[in-house]
């Protein structure tokens, strides 16, 4: 017989006065990011910032190409980019987006770039919160990337190499 699995995912919803020093810092970092995303077809900019373990923070954006689906999303940019920086622990990501001239609205992240980011958080076998935009200028604080992702493909899944 069938049985039903239910999946309870937690955001704590904040406003921007909610956020802690760090937070806020991150946050706007992945909103200035948007103004240098590379995005002349869809016209919709997103920004995504990591605050480092040292207190750094490092952001990058999406990036388009005419040769579709030649393009990155911005999550995936700034993730792959870190790698570059080997030993290096991701103490928060954010993520925002807007319209080339238009507000921050909410969004969430694309199926690829949250197996990319689930498994980023794995590699460093510590979770990593996320903050995005919700509804009416809200932030969704998510403890972990994998809550995006509760079904991840991990390489456990992969046969063992000889």
């Amino acid at each position: 017989m069938a049985q039903t699995l239910n999946l309870t995912i937690t955001a704590d919803v904040l406003t921007p006065a909610e956020l802690s020093a760090d937070e806020a810092r991150c946050w706007q970092a992945a909103q200035a990011a948007t103004d240098h995303a590379y995005a002349p077809y869809s016209h919709f900019h997103v920004g995504a910032a990591l605050l480092l373990d040292d207190g750094s923070i490092t952001w990058n954006t999406n990036q388009e190409n005419a040769a579709y689906p030649s393009g990155l999303c911005a999550e995936r940019t700034v993730l792959f980019g870190l790698n570059g920086q080997p030993g290096r622990t991701v103490k928060l990501m954010a993520v925002a987006a807007r319209p080339q001239n238009g507000e921050f609205v909410a969004v969430t992240s694309c199926g690829a770039c949250r197996q990319v980011m689930a498994e980023s958080e794995s590699r460093q076998a510590e979770s990593i919160p996320l903050l995005l935009p919700g509804p009416n200028g809200t932030i969704w604080r998510f403890h972990s990337l994998a809550d995006l992702l509760p079904f991840q493909f991990m390489s456990d899944v992969l046969p063992a190499r000889g």
